[in-house]
């Protein structure tokens, strides 16, 4: 069937329109990544950090909108935190969950973050005594309908139980065609546990298990791939520290 002209100029209007909205998302998401990463609220310490984690072309890769409903899994001290509920404050919302109790505490009381909110408290977290690995006691996320869910380096923290508990209530938590972001420290694949790999997750054991858990997996970046990390060492050893080989994982609710 052949096309009129009219129908033709539609079409290639209709393409010029989605390709300069999708420029103009990009835009707004690299200004507001930008004016996070330059705010006064993070430390010299974190600033450092930068090059190395390379937060705007990270989130980039998983798709991160400023509209966006999103949870950031286990903060810690947030360093991404502080990128992250500033750049959906204006028309999305940023959670913490899980392990959130030091940026509830501190970050989120500070001007900027009142918008921010922590969810399910009742997460708890423990070790057994001599376990090398933390379990997981949650029962949900306590929001849905998310558009995304996002964890940096906490992977590796837990058991297998763990790990997958936290696979199960994200997956909860995402609407359909949410975003499961999952980045960590890289371990050879089937390599016995040790010291050395301690804090490292063999990346085709997370794909397998996080599958299992119902997700897609969408793609995957070498944004942190590391030739001279021989996947020998601890990260934390001084070969290493700051410079890791990390698998950066992208997966979608079905």
């Amino acid at each position: 069937m052949k096309l009129s002209k009219l129908a033709l100029t539609v079409l290639t209007a209709s393409s010029f329109l989605l390709a300069g909205s999708a420029m103009a998302d990009q835009h707004t998401l690299k200004e507001k990544i930008q004016a996070a990463m330059t705010s006064d609220i993070r430390s010299t310490q974190e600033t450092a950090r930068d090059d190395n984690r390379k937060p705007l072309e990270t989130l980039a890769f998983f798709g991160l909108k400023p509209d966006m409903q999103i949870v950031e899994l286990i903060p810690g001290g947030g360093w991404y935190t502080k990128i992250l509920a500033p750049v959906v404050a204006d028309e999305g919302q940023y959670y913490a969950a899980i392990g959130a109790g030091r940026v509830a505490d501190t970050l989120l009381k500070e001007p900027g973050f009142e918008k921010a909110k922590v969810t399910a408290q009742d997460a708890r977290l423990w070790r057994e005594d001599g376990a090398r690995f933390y379990s997981l006691d949650v029962d949900s996320l306590g929001v849905s309908n998310l558009d995304m869910v996002l964890t940096f380096r906490n992977y590796h923290n837990f058991n297998e139980q763990g790990r997958r508990k936290m696979n199960e209530v994200a997956f909860a938590a995402l609407k359909s065609g949410g975003i499961y972001a999952v980045v960590d420290h890289t371990a050879r694949h089937n390599e016995p546990a040790s010291n050395a790999n301690r804090r490292r997750v063999d990346p085709v054991l997370a794909i397998h298990e996080i599958q299992q858990a119902g997700f897609e997996l969408v793609d995957v970046s070498d944004l942190h791939y590391r030739e001279d990390d021989e996947l020998r060492f601890e990260v934390g050893a001084k070969s290493v520290t700051g410079n890791t080989d990390r698998w950066t994982l992208k997966f979608k609710k079905p």
